[in-house]
């Protein structure tokens, strides 16, 4: 019985599309070799930054180097279905052959679980005509009645909805396969167990974490002291009851929730990301209101000027006992015939000018200078801010590059 699933998270990201090639291409897990490559590579040996490498520059040629990077399938069969690596990677090879055809493309056969199982990871740009890859729901399921066809052909079981592998009934609530409401069916399941409660934690902290001390808080804070060390392949969970789970029977419990160390520092990478992506739109966007508020504060500024310099005119014609004319000068026909009375009040009117004018300036500086004020507070905030989570990505890749140096060191490269 094959299962075609498709892994739709962190594919944004150029670091997103190096981890999934160096996870499938690691020698642990394509331990015989079975691995196929398509599409434009120079190289005669496959080697994930290679692969990476080249993928990169195929995007960069069509202009086309944003947005979904690659797609993630993965096929993989029942521990008790009589199937060969060989017939994985050739069904693995048909499948891509249909759906992919035009993409540079890898497939990966696994034998490290009790399952096999193949990777296929498709460049999102195809090399052909540079047309980006858009799968619908309708294509998705188009992937499953194929994948069931090829099962067929060879003598494979199939996946029958409602039913094991051994054809018996799944019992109601029965949890078999990870899905989006499996958190509120744990959250709500009267029989769990400590392991599933460990579950719940992580789905808990995992989103609201951006590195591993972030997720090591988090846990702690819900009871959970976690012990993750470089040293250590797995993650180990503890309560407060001192019961202890492993990171791979919480993967074996639920199918398909990844909570290695790998798949967490991934997952901690997308919400660094994602976080720095916030606090910029934020700080455009307060940019903007404070240019806009500087805007109307001096126009408010000019509109109050002119209308102290009228009441100024205004006051000065009735402190001198003059009616205001029609012409708005309020002066009689003998007074402007005084020379000396109109050159007087005419230097008066326009002393008080120049004073508005200076109060104007001022205050416009003082405006200024308090928006710049909170402007540069701001900035400096935010700056510190992303100073902090660029540090944080920083470290997780270092952890990501000494976890793959460590790994390599036991291996004898990757010629196939």
């Amino acid at each position: 019985m094959a299962i075609n699933k498709v892994v739709n998270k962190s594919t944004k990201s150029h670091g997103a599309m190096r981890n999934v090639l160096e996870y499938v291409l690691r020698d642990e897990k394509v331990k015989e070799g079975y691995v196929e490559i398509a599409g434009p590579y120079s190289s005669e040996t496959i080697n994930y930054d290679e692969v990476y490498q080249t993928w990169l520059a195929e995007k960069r040629l069509w202009d086309k180097d944003s947005g979904r990077m690659y797609t993630h399938n993965i096929i993989s069969f029942h521990k008790d279905e009589q199937v060969t690596p060989e017939q994985v990677l050739e069904i693995g090879k048909e499948f891509a052959e249909k759906f992919f055809a035009g993409h540079q493309y890898v497939i990966g056969v696994h034998q490290d679980k009790d399952h096999l199982h193949c990777h296929i990871v498709t460049n999102s740009v195809s090399y052909l005509d540079g047309m980006k890859l858009h799968q619908t729901k309708r294509d998705l399921e188009h992937q499953k009645e194929f994948t069931n066809n090829l099962c067929l052909e060879r003598g494979l079981t199939i996946a029958e909805k409602g039913h094991h592998f051994d054809g018996s009934v799944i019992e109601q609530g029965e949890i078999t396969a990870w899905s989006k409401d499996k958190y509120n069916l744990l959250l709500n399941d009267t029989k769990k167990s400590f392991v599933a409660e460990c579950a719940i934690a992580i789905m808990e902290v995992v989103p609201q974490s951006a590195s591993r001390e972030e997720f090591i808080s988090g846990m702690e804070e819900r009871g959970w002291s976690v012990q993750w060390e470089d040293s250590r392949k797995h993650i180990v969970f503890q309560n407060e009851d001192g019961k202890k789970v492993r990171d791979t029977n919480i993967e074996k419990t639920f199918a398909g929730m990844e909570v290695n160390k790998e798949a967490l520092l991934n997952e901690f990478t997308r919400q660094n990301e994602l976080r720095l992506a916030r606090l910029k739109a934020d700080r455009d966007r307060e940019r903007a209101e404070a240019e806009l508020k500087q805007y109307y504060a001096e126009l408010e500024s000019a509109a109050a000027g002119l209308d102290t310099a009228k009441a100024v005119r205004d006051d000065t014609a009735v402190a001198s006992g003059t009616e205001l004319h029609h012409d708005g000068t309020g002066y009689s026909e003998e007074e402007r015939e005084t020379a000396g009375y109109r050159e007087d009040t005419d230097s008066l009117i326009r002393e008080v000018e120049a004073d508005i004018n200076d109060s104007r300036s001022q205050s416009r500086t003082v405006i200024r200078t308090e928006n710049q004020s909170v402007t540069d507070n701001e900035q400096s905030v935010t700056r510190e801010a992303e100073r902090r989570l660029e540090e944080q990505r920083r470290a997780l890749e270092q952890e990501r590059a000494e976890a793959a140096r460590r790994k390599m060191s036991h291996s004898h490269g990757w010629e196939r």
